[in-house]
C-alpha cells in the first residue's frame, strides 16, 4: 500500500468509528426519550387526579350550610 491508500483507509476507519459512536448515542437518546415520555404520562395522570380532587373539594365547600337558629333563641 502506498501513502494515499493508507490515508484513505485511515479516513474510512475514522468515519466508521464516528458512525458507530453516533449510532450508540442515538440509541441512548432514544431510550432516554422513552423514559421521559413515561414520566410525562405519569405526571399527567397525577395532575388529572389532583384536579378532580380539587374540583370535588371546591364544590363541597361551595354548598351552603344549613341555616339554623343559634341555641340561645
Amino acid at each position: 500500500m502506498n501513502a494515499a491508500e493508507n490515508d484513505f483507509q485511515a479516513r474510512i476507519t475514522k468515519l466508521e468509528e464516528l458512525a458507530a459512536h453516533q449510532a450508540q448515542t442515538i440509541d441512548e437518546l432514544s431510550a432516554e426519550l422513552a423514559n421521559q415520555w413515561t414520566t410525562v404520562d405519569q405526571l399527567q395522570k397525577k395532575l388529572e387526579r389532583l384536579i378532580d380532587r380539587f374540583m370535588a373539594l371546591e364544590e363541597a365547600s361551595l354548598q351552603a350550610p344549613e341555616i339554623t337558629k343559634p341555641p340561645h333563641y
